[in-house]
């Protein structure tokens, strides 16, 4: 009955997220987020008030639309309408942050809960929330304009512009973002809610699965960490290849966790650091295949079926669990972390040549206009 209210939230992220997307396209990140900040206090003043099963999943409604408004994803959106294709490098520096959200966070939930009560925490984090609207009514109102003339110093950012220039081709490429991008999603869910019990399964004592588990955000900061300081040399479909090829191989090393307690740190770690790259290109790779002037509601549709799968993964991953044991949840996230590299591999084929078609096109043009 708890965990239902996170579920139900999940499915209004999905709901809402084509409307989310065209709201943030038209009106700007400053007045959506300002509106999911509030929302957000609402729905945690919500929970810490409710007498009842019904209000406690009304406050999770609640909070389900807000995440939507407030997350990354209405982050991405806001800068893709704020800097076009020049918002790759802040949106990763967003997550580099952002990642650090369950390390300082979990601790000081655990703290409240300890000193106030789960209901006084929940007031605590409706306070957090509304911290926020400053932030967001700082950010820009302003729409990207596009730049008329080619600057020989910008050849780099516009080179990778418009990739996707017929119907057929956008239809391809949103279909395979899509696909992985649901397929990381329901894995995330999945791994989150039992990455420490599939560990302990397998054999490894409670206390050390919870240390291993730890090493996943760590790892995830790193890589996001490597991103913003060396990733502005990869183009986002490269990025993505090289991220999504990290998964099968922690997965596949997750097998032998209770045999040899270093393939189980391997395994956090770098499912953290594929996990935490990912969470990058999810936001840089429609700037470079679709039309950034339309990102909000056009991602937002791609994104609805991740929201929904995820919303059931944990319940399903502990059905397996329960009747085919830890292993075969780990062979079956093996299993779809292959169908989202090989997703990965196709759109790097079919679109990374489009893109080198286009910079070879564009340094020929800033020649002729050098000459």
């Amino acid at each position: 009955m708890v965990y239902g209210g996170f579920s139900i939230a999940l499915l209004v992220m999905g709901m809402t997220s084509p409307l989310t997307g065209r709201l943030i396209d038209q009106y700007g990140g400053h007045l959506v987020m300002t509106a999911g900040s509030v929302i957000l206090a609402l729905g945690c003043a919500g929970i810490a008030l409710s007498q009842s099963v019904f209000t406690y999943y009304a406050a999770w409604v609640l909070l389900g639309f807000a995440m939507r408004l407030s997350l990354y994803d209405a982050a991405f959106a806001s800068l893709a309408r704020i800097g076009g294709l020049g918002a790759k490098r802040p949106i990763s520096q967003i997550t580099l942050l952002g990642g650090l959200a369950s390390t300082v966070f979990w601790p000081i939930g655990f703290f409240l809960a300890e000193n106030l009560g789960w209901r006084g925490a929940l007031f605590v984090y409706a306070g957090f929330a509304l911290l926020t609207i400053p932030l967001h009514l700082a950010i820009p109102k302003g729409r990207y304009e596009e730049v008329k003339e080619i600057d020989p110093k910008e050849v780099k950012n516009v080179a990778s512009s418009k990739l996707i220039k017929k119907n057929r081709d956008r239809i391809i490429a949103g279909s395979l973002y899509a696909l992985i991008f649901t397929l990381i999603k329901f894995v995330n869910s999945a791994m989150s809610a039992h990455m420490i019990g599939i560990m302990s399964g397998l054999g490894i004592a409670a206390a050390v699965s919870v240390w291993i588990a730890t090493l996943r955000g760590i790892g995830q900061s790193l890589a996001r960490v490597s991103e913003v300081l060396f990733g502005g040399r990869l183009h986002p479909l490269n990025l993505n290849f090289v991220a999504t090829s990290v998964l099968p191989v922690c997965f596949i090393l997750g097998l032998f966790s209770g045999h040899y307690v270093f393939t189980a740190i391997a395994f956090s770690f770098l499912y953290g650091a594929g996990n935490g790259i990912m969470t990058i290109t999810k936001g840089t790779l429609p700037l470079v295949l679709f039309d950034h002037r339309t990102y909000g509601s056009f991602v937002g549709k791609l994104l609805v079926p991740g929201f929904l799968l995820s919303a059931v993964a944990p319940i399903v991953y502990t059905i397996i669990i329960e009747r085919f044991g830890e292993e075969a949840a780990l062979i079956l996230s093996a299993g779809l972390a292959l169908i989202i590299f090989g997703a990965a591999v196709v759109l790097k084929m079919r679109f990374g040549q489009a893109k080198r078609m286009e910079d070879q096109r564009l340094l020929e043009v800033v020649g002729e206009g050098g000459e």
